[in-house]
């Protein structure tokens, strides 16, 4: 990895401040120890540990394309444009969890039904991106709302989000089919009414204090707005580029108590394989100063077949965070080395990356930087009543010296830019029948140069969740 001079000033100053403050903040060493302590031990029984929970969320956004962008849909057959695309969907989540049978090992098993309404039906209103591929194989789909060929919304559907058995033994826990996982290559997104899920196997080990270990294969993906299983895919291919098996291998470690990093290893089969490293350092007091330092770092190759092409991109991204009682300021300078995009799965949120925003700045050698304020009123006597504003620009796309495959469209970008700003508020309900409720409403803009893929748009959502237990 090759530092730019940007990169290694932030550093810097991330090293300054620290010095400045590191009076109020533990910089104990933390060594790895046997784990005394077994989940599996104090195991209550299949009945005895069950719960029955769930959420509904009201999911709005309203999108209008600015400098002569459209939308397109189909009106008795003939192909219409747009500026203004409007999805309104309620999605809720019934989840059964069961306790794990006591013993040698314990078993358990999780259930969830996914349940959507489109509250927006209108064929105009739920358009597709003009210009852009096929969503879902529909030529006219949505991304957001489920439609059927020719852009007709599905009034309501629902399916089996996670459908999964456990088996613990210890501390280890064995997790065989639909299931929620988080890693920064392979993670559930939960930024439309429901969120994704995966179809495989994991195992999750705890066996040690402060390591940990994961390791996972998975083999499908249960899409945000779609009802069936699919396979995984590149996101920003220009084509679909299907993936068979994802194999995914990773560790935690805390080495001291303000120091946490993580390290792991991703085969998207016959199409890349992608290492990371993060790290995240806390220094200081935020009644004084606090201050956080993030990395983030991946290396992509192409694997097997490299039915992407050729790729061979490091990417990575450092923020510095300062917090002063309810205020916080966080600066993050990111850079892509690679004449391809930094690429993702599809329907995950498999990018750790401190610039991913309505736009991932991950255009073929961008580098961006992002300045956010926020506020948090709960220091005024406003607990759950939070802001944020931020400006992030990106600069230096430069895709000529591509040599083709799946994103051989980046050569047309030589010297593209862009830029995004975005206001936020959000309030979660403190106490009473509605604790934990969140609504945030947020705004954001988006410019683009005009080879820059995300192109111009301003996006208002407003978001309201609201939790609830039955059992």
């Amino acid at each position: 990895m090759k530092l730019s001079s940007t990169a290694i000033l932030a550093l810097a100053i991330s090293s300054v401040t620290a010095t400045a403050y590191a009076e109020t903040q533990s910089q104990a060493f933390t060594p790895v120890t046997v784990n005394e302590k077994s989940a599996q031990a104090e195991a209550t029984g299949f009945l005895e540990g069950q719960s029955l929970t769930g959420t509904t969320r009201n999911w709005y956004a309203n999108e209008q394309k600015k400098r002569g962008g459209k939308f397109k849909y189909l009106k008795n057959g003939t192909a219409e444009t747009t500026d203004r695309r409007i999805n309104w969907v309620q999605g809720t989540i019934l989840k059964y969890n069961s306790g794990f049978t006591e013993g040698t090992v314990g078993f358990s098993t999780e259930v969830a039904l996914y349940n959507a309404v489109a509250l927006e039906r209108d064929r105009k209103n739920l358009a597709a991106n003009e210009g852009g591929a096929p969503v879902l194989g529909k030529p006219y789909g949505n991304n957001r709302t489920l439609t059927r060929d020719g852009g007709d919304a599905e009034g309501q559907w629902s399916k089996l989000g996670l459908a999964n058995v456990k088996a613990r033994f210890s501390n280890t826990t064995l997790t065989a089919g639909r299931m929620n996982f988080s890693s920064p290559q392979v993670d559930v997104i939960g930024n439309r009414a429901l969120p994704s899920s995966f179809e495989g196997i994991a195992i999750h080990s705890e066996e040690l204090n402060n390591l940990s270990f994961d390791a996972a294969t998975f083999d499908r993906v249960s899409p945000r707005s779609e009802e069936s299983l699919q396979k995984f895919r590149a996101e920003y291919t220009d084509y679909t580029v299907d993936i068979d098996h994802v194999n995914t291998l990773g560790l935690s470690y805390q080495p001291f108590a303000s120091l946490t990093t993580s390290l792991w290893a991703t085969q998207a089969e016959d199409v890349w394989n992608q290492y990371y490293f993060g790290a995240t350092h806390v220094l200081g007091d935020s009644s004084l100063v606090a201050l956080t330092t993030g990395l983030n770092y991946y290396k992509t190759v192409d694997e097997g077949k490299a039915k992407a092409g050729q790729i061979d991109n490091d990417t990575y991204s450092l923020s510095l965070g300062l917090a002063h009682e309810a205020h916080s300021l966080t600066f993050s300078y990111q850079q892509v080395n690679g004449n391809e995009y930094f690429d993702y799965l599809h329907e995950t949120n498999g990018i750790y990356l401190a610039n991913s925003l309505l736009s991932d700045f991950n255009g073929p050698n961008e580098k961006s930087f992002q300045v956010a304020y926020g506020l948090n009123m709960a220091q005024y006597g406003v607990p759950g009543l939070k802001f944020n504003i931020y400006q992030a620009r990106g600069w230096g796309i430069d895709g000529t010296h591509n040599d083709g495959g799946a994103y051989a469209s980046v050569k047309a970008m030589d010297g593209e830019h862009h830029y995004e700003y975005g206001i936020g508020a959000s309030y979660a309900v403190q106490s009473g029948a509605l604790k934990d409720t969140t609504v945030r409403a947020t705004y954001t803009t988006h410019r683009a140069s005009e080879e820059q893929a995300d192109g111009n748009i301003n996006e208002f959502r407003l978001v309201t969740t609201i939790p609830f237990k039955i059992l």
